[in-house]
């Protein structure tokens, strides 16, 4: 009897999704949980385990590939045996026959642009080391790939024998020219993942449908990286987990929200709706794009708990595990661009949030305080907002507040 792979439900406002990769192909032998295929919708990417222990006898549905909920993609045997692999009693055949096999299998696993590129540049998918979830080659792991390549003739040039790096030679070596592109494709069309469609239908929704606004300061980092360098070991001893920027930030963003509830607050239909909970989206940069998990009531929880919290999702992201309840709701977003080098930036509002702070890049600056010009390590923050709901007084006010937590961290303790 045979068993039918479904595509599982995700979640109210989920109705498709797309085939990213098989993990196993026709004719193997998988196990019951084992996982058989990934699965992309607009807000995850899941994985879907196998339902039985059997023989994947039928792949229904190819990776790019849309399919329903509740579609059969594929049907498992339970009682079928795996295919075998004809052996050789030469050492050599055997291991050509295992290269091949697994050639086959990476090939047949790729996204079909990712394949397109191998195939193009003549690769061979087995030499390329995949960076992505599970070993999976990516469209970078390619053109990496196919820049070393380009770049082997200038490596062969560059290195001398042994020998002769003890007897120096009175010739300088010439230049190795810049590798050619010629080899290249002049385009690389690559389909929009559903992730990156939503994404960008929901910064343009974001433009049309808020009256968008940003407003800077600058704010001192010193006193909190003073704290930092003092107490970093002994919060690791207690804690178990690192003292980052995010945590006070946090923690200052709360408090500034609850001195400005506007900005914690969303427009419903013709009612305005303050929270009186704080719900803090922290912005994380995955493999399929940017996604905003929630830290949940962080007004209750201490630095800590926090700095937990983030590194518990940020890890669930990067491994692609992140789940829809880690990212419904959420009633303000903390960006921190400073991480990639960003100096300055106008974050745009995660509906139907009407504020997101952007954290930007710490560099020492010359700043004159108390009459005295010192350096200092200064960041810029600015905070988007929803002018239906926000004054810009209130604006103003909400960026003082954080500028006065950050710089005097003692007011985080004191709530002040």
């Amino acid at each position: 009897m045979s068993i039918e792979i479904k595509v599982p439900e995700m979640g109210e406002s989920i109705t498709e999704a797309t085939i990213a990769n098989w993990v196993k192909k026709e004719g193997e032998r998988v196990e019951q949980d084992e996982v058989l295929v990934e699965l992309e919708t607009d807000k995850v990417t899941m994985e879907v385990p196998a339902p039985s222990a059997g023989v994947l006898q039928k792949i229904n549905k190819k990776p790019g590939e849309t399919v329903k909920i509740k579609e059969v993609i594929g049907i498992i045997d339970p009682s079928a045996s795996a295919k075998s692999t004809p052996t050789s009693s030469t050492p050599s055949t055997t291991n050509t026959a295992q290269t091949n096999t697994t050639n086959q299998a990476q090939n047949d696993t790729l996204p079909p642009a990712v394949r397109k590129l191998i195939d193009d540049n003549g690769l061979n998918p087995a030499s390329i080391s995949g960076s992505g979830k599970n070993g999976q080659i990516t469209k970078e792991d390619v053109l990496n790939a196919i820049a070393n390549k380009q770049s082997a003739p200038a490596a062969a040039v560059s290195a001398a024998p042994a020998a002769a790096k003890s007897a120096p030679s009175p010739e300088i070596p010439k230049a190795v020219p810049a590798a050619s592109r010629s080899n290249l494709p002049r385009e690389n069309v690559v389909p929009m993942t559903k992730l990156r469609q939503t994404i960008a239908n929901r910064l343009v929704a974001a433009q049309h449908n808020a009256a968008l606004l940003t407003t800077f300061n600058e704010v001192d980092m010193s006193a909190v990286m003073d704290l930092r360098a003092k107490y970093k070991d002994k919060f690791k001893d207690a804690h178990n987990i690192n003292l980052g920027f995010m945590s006070f930030f946090t923690k200052a963003v709360i408090g500034a929200l609850k001195f400005v509830p506007a900005i914690n607050a969303e427009i419903r239909g013709t009612d305005l709706v303050y929270k009186n909970y704080f719900d803090i989206g922290v912005a994380v940069g995955g493999p399929k794009g940017l996604v905003v998990p929630i830290v949940r009531d962080a007004d209750l929880l201490s630095f800590a708990q926090v700095e937990s919290e983030i590194a518990r999702l940020a890890n669930k992201v990067k491994d692609g595990k992140i789940d829809l309840s880690d990212m419904e709701g959420g009633t303000f977003t903390i960006s921190n661009g400073g991480i990639y080098g960003s100096m300055m930036s106008t974050p745009i509002l995660n509906p139907p949030q009407s504020g997101i702070l952007g954290l930007h890049n710490i560099v020492k600056r010359a700043v004159v305080v108390n009459d005295q010009i010192v350096i200092r390590p200064m960041m810029y923050v600015a905070l988007s907002y929803d002018h239906r709901v926000v004054d810009g007084k209130e604006a103003v006010t909400f960026l003082v507040k954080v500028k006065e937590a950050i710089e005097d961290p003692t007011r985080l303790l004191l709530e002040v």
